[in-house]
């Protein structure tokens, strides 16, 4: 088959070996430092742009050895996707605790609170997706890891609807990947385009309405 562009059998992203982190954190004491070295990644990400980013700017900035940071992060191509991965679990935990662990919500609660925190692109709490995160995803991401991120999330949202006990019927799991798919890719999308934060509300709208709209049928 030519290659071309709608072929894109045998052709993936070959990451660079430093662009991913070395070991994560298992003792409270590693788990506080790696989350001052995010904070600070964060503060100077925002303050100088990613090109005025490096790793011994980010150490001074949390406080730590630079030979600290270089036992998790060999660059900072390995600390943005030790950070993204911190974030998306920080996603999953959030919609555990809000979402799947409450015993009073109603069907129609538990599922727009759901929507909420999984797709609000403009979500303060989720700092995960920005434009420029976005344009530099092809250094830390390769298939299988957006694979990864599309089965957690998948599994998240069956254990939400199946924690809607008032619901006369639980959708199968081909609806509830096939919403998630729409939901989630909404967002990725909003994020690169940019719209006017109203065409953004009103799609977060539309999106709570057709699947409340199809549990209610």
């Amino acid at each position: 088959m030519k290659s071309g562009f709608g072929n894109t059998k045998g052709i993936a992203p070959t990451l660079n070996p430093r662009a991913k982190p070395l070991k994560r954190p298992s003792q409270a004491r590693a788990i506080f430092t790696v989350e001052a070295i995010y904070e600070a990644f964060v503060r100077i990400w925002q303050r100088d742009g990613w090109s005025g980013l490096t790793t011994r700017a980010v150490a001074l900035e949390a406080g730590v050895a630079i030979g600290t940071l270089y036992d998790y992060f060999p660059s900072k191509e390995a600390l943005l996707s030790g950070y993204v991965r911190h974030c998306l679990e920080h996603l999953l935990q959030q919609v555990d605790e809000q979402v799947v662990q409450p015993t009073d919500l109603d069907w129609q609660t538990r599922t727009n609170r759901l929507i909420r925190l999984t797709c609000d692109p403009v979500e303060a709490r989720q700092p995960l997706f920005d434009y420029e995160l976005m344009t530099l995803e092809h250094q830390i991401a390769e298939p299988k890891h957006h694979r990864r991120v599309f089965q957690e999330l998948s599994q998240k949202w069956r254990e939400a609807f199946a924690a809607c006990t008032d619901l006369p019927v639980c959708p199968s799991e081909t609806t509830i990947d096939a919403w998630l798919i729409t939901a989630w890719g909404g967002r990725r999308y909003c994020v690169s385009a940019q719209p006017a934060a109203a065409q953004t509300a009103a799609w977060l709208l539309e999106i709570e309405s057709m699947i409340c709209g199809r549990l209610r049928g």
